[in-house]
């Protein structure tokens, strides 16, 4: 025993862990120079090299927002679940820890010894065993501390994948937010023009009524007011269908949706430029990033885990109890112990575990390059979101400027034709073309608002708590 014991604590004491230590590649696309500076967009005016805040809602400074948010993060549905698959991966880690850790076992049996009329033991009729057992693994290989890795990688990779969630109901409130405000301003520009519609068909009337004008100036007249009229149900269904979603997305049946909100005049403004930081501040916030580069780890560790296989597994045991014929239960002569080294080893079957190794080393791979993918993906969203945001900048100004001049357009042809200087129909074509471009502004609008949780969104800020 003492050769043999020399042996184990020299190997002990080496502390041998088998397979790859696990870095991120050197080769990978998170650490290319390109994916880690400034982005393409980010020198626009719109944007700032300020790092993203942690809770960015709070830039629009809006209270009731802020709560909106926070109550979603608290009680919806889709954290719920995914805390709780947070919580079955930490427990897999103290799973995975326990193996390290001392192992009892108790025992007892009553077996009759004899088969078939033929005594099998030395102590033929019925025997006892009772007693205890206690074993602590050596791991030698490693292979408890690799599986221990793993499952905290995983967990870890779990965790990425609810801050993902997070992300996204924050996204999605900010979102749902901005359409019930936006979508109240379009209400309120449709009523405008119907307004100034209903003074048109009333001097339309007016003049009918004097013999100046036919039958057909006032059906006319009464069209464009229809027309602009039937406008408004669309929208308030947006806007009530957005409500309904801030419901479900706070926890809430759909009965209880947030009614104070309904009358919301117009969507919360951005004080200044966005924040956007850069590329490499991207790659370490993105939670799926995060989550794919724990995957990788894990995979790696999957590799030593496999590799232990080639080696024995040797843990130091001993045990304690009574054995004999039952007629002699509790004699101390039938007391007995065993004490040493436990070693196994499935030598004959190398050539699996080469395999599993292999099956390893291929699903390693296949998780480096899902990283890669992770971040040309928060990459390629991200530039696109920006540059999206930019042209709806631009867009929605050179809009403003059109309905400014079919306002204009409007005023003009409105006094024209109270001096009889012009047709009702010059006067309904600008009264037309305004109404389309306030539908066209409050369109754009309400796009801005939603290009800017895009943003944010990709940045893939919000998951902190």
């Amino acid at each position: 025993m003492r050769p043999w014991g020399a042996v184990l604590l020299a190997l002990a004491t080496t502390n041998c862990t088998v397979g790859p230590n696990y870095h991120v590649p050197a080769h990978a696309t998170a650490r290319a120079p390109g994916a880690n500076g400034a982005f393409v967009n980010g020198g626009e005016a719109a944007f700032a090299q300020a790092p993203l805040p942690d809770h960015w809602w709070r830039l629009y400074d809006d209270p009731r927002l802020d709560r909106y948010v926070g109550e979603a993060l608290a009680a919806n549905t889709d954290l719920r679940a995914a805390d709780a698959n947070l919580r079955r991966a930490t427990a897999a880690i103290r799973e995975a820890q326990a193996a390290q850790t001392v192992s009892t076992n108790i025992f007892g049996s009553v077996a009759d010894t004899r088969a078939a009329g033929i005594d099998i033991l030395s102590f033929p009729g019925y025997n006892y065993a009772l007693g205890g057992a206690i074993s602590y693994p050596l791991d030698l290989a490693g292979g408890i501390r690799r599986a221990v890795e793993a499952a905290r990688a995983n967990a870890e990779a779990v965790q990425g994948a609810r801050d993902q969630v997070r992300v996204t109901v924050a996204a999605a409130m900010a979102r749902n937010y901005v359409t019930v405000c936006s979508a109240n301003r379009s209400i309120a520009a449709a009523e405008r023009v119907v307004g100034i519609e209903h003074q048109t068909w009333d001097e339309v009337h007016r003049l009918f009524q004097g013999g100046r004008a036919t039958a057909f100036d006032v059906t006319r007249a009464q069209t464009a007011v229809d027309q602009s009229t039937a406008a408004i149900p669309p929208i308030i269904a947006q806007r009530q269908a957005a409500l309904y979603a801030l419901a479900a997305l706070m926890g809430r049946p759909v009965a209880s949706y947030p009614r104070e909100l309904q009358d919301c005049p117009a969507p919360p403004d951005l004080p200044g430029p966005l924040p956007v930081g850069d590329g490499a501040a991207l790659i370490r916030r993105r939670s799926d990033v995060r989550s794919a580069e724990r995957s990788l780890a894990a995979a790696t560790a999957a590799i030593g885990i496999e590799t232990a296989q080639l080696y024995p597994e040797v843990s130091i045991g001993g045990s304690l109890g009574f054995a004999g014929p039952f007629s002699t239960i509790g004699a101390g002569s039938n007391f007995g112990g065993s004490m040493g080294p436990l070693v196994s080893w499935s030598f004959p079957n190398r050539s699996v575990a080469h395999a599993r190794i292999a099956e390893a080393g291929a699903a390693a791979e296949a998780a480096a390059a899902r990283f890669d993918g992770a971040v040309l993906l928060a990459l390629q969203q991200t530039e696109t979101a920006l540059d999206e945001y930019v042209r709806e900048i631009e867009h929605n100004r050179a809009l403003r400027q059109a309905r400014d001049s079919a306002a204009k357009a409007t005023g003009q042809a409105t006094t024209l034709f109270r001096f009889g200087r012009t047709a009702i129909l010059d006067l309904l074509n600008a009264e037309a073309n305004l109404a389309t471009a306030e539908t066209a502004v409050a369109a754009s609008d309400e796009g801005l608002a939603d290009d800017q949780a895009n943003v944010f969104l990709a940045l893939g800020g919000g998951w902190e708590p």
